[in-house]
């Protein structure tokens, strides 16, 4: 089992900055990929970036070079900056970890969600 909670979501105007963070808690083995997504209103939730517990990562085309993913294994936690903000980035952000294990899914892996607004 494992236990999300993202934090760090506001209202900002385009070109601003916003850095998420995601703590976890619960078992080790629920943690080893850590992904950030996204979702607004009438769409799906799309895939922002993940990082593994080795510090491999993979971006969307959208968000390459203005976000940066990053983990700290030793608190638990996962963090998402964001820079040069576009209001097309506007959406409830999702916290999410994974085994990197196919048929092994832990219970709770996905947070409750922070909204990011980014005004024109």
């Amino acid at each position: 089992q494992v236990h999300l909670v993202e934090s760090g979501g506001g209202l900002v105007q385009a070109g601003g900055s916003l850095r998420l963070s995601c703590g976890a808690s619960g078992d080790t083995i629920c943690m080893h990929t850590m992904g950030w997504y996204r979702q607004d209103p009438g769409k799906e939730r799309e895939l922002v970036a993940t990082i593994t517990k080795d510090g491999s990562t993979k971006y969307s085309e959208s968000v390459k070079g203005r976000f940066t993913i990053s983990r700290n294994n030793a608190r638990s936690a996962v963090y998402l900056q964001m820079n040069n903000l576009e209001p097309d980035d506007t959406a409830v952000y999702y916290c999410n970890a994974a085994t990197g294990r196919p048929g092994l899914v832990c219970t709770g892996s996905w947070g409750q969600g922070s909204q990011v607004t980014v005004s024109s």
